[in-house]
């Protein structure tokens, strides 16, 4: 089996995501164009790094339409190997369950996904798998938030908040931040 990758041109705050594409289908995006994420995915799959474009276009056509508002459902194979146990069934709940403009909260996905018993630590044990989820924005990672006293709070996400605050916005969660630099 072989690893293809590329980098997809984003928006600020996002800038690029860098994706890894497998025989099987997505098995990692990552924030920035960082060269190292597909080097250590090569690593953990002991894969054979390739240049693909025939692999690696479709995924950079559909995060493209994403990102410009276009596209709200991927259309692409996922490669899970990445994850596992409980980690895969949280992931696969979220992706599976969790829709365009769709919130949830930690302790509804552990909840929904049955793989942790009720309680706080149960929303703790989700916050960590969002934490270690290898691909975000197809597996909507930000979409979920934590409870909050009479609500909801952003919590955390591995891309940093200003980019999770971006990508609410624009799948009409959030409304978009004003920038006062360009009035």
């Amino acid at each position: 089996m072989t690893l293809a990758w590329t980098t997809v041109p984003a928006p600020a705050p996002i800038r690029a995501l860098t994706v890894a594409v497998s025989d099987a289908g997505v098995c990692a995006v990552g924030f920035g164009a960082d060269r190292a994420r597909p080097a250590a995915v090569v690593d953990r799959l002991g894969e054979a790094p390739v240049d693909d474009p025939q692999r690696t276009d479709p995924v950079a056509r559909q995060l493209a339409e994403y990102l410009a508002g276009t596209r709200t459902v991927f259309t692409l194979p996922l490669d899970w190997r990445l994850t596992s146990g409980t980690q895969r069934t949280v992931l696969q709940t979220l992706y599976d369950g969790v829709g365009y403009g769709e919130t949830i909260t930690y302790g509804e996905l552990a909840a929904r996904s049955s793989a942790f018993s009720a309680g706080h630590t149960a929303a703790r044990g989700v916050g960590s798998i969002m934490a270690s989820n290898p691909i975000p924005v197809i597996v909507p990672c930000h979409r979920v938030l934590a409870a909050g006293p009479g609500g909801w709070a952003l919590g955390g996400f591995g891309g940093g908040r200003a980019t999770k605050e971006w990508l609410l916005a624009l799948e009409g969660v959030l409304t978009p931040a004003l920038d006062f630099g360009t009035c």
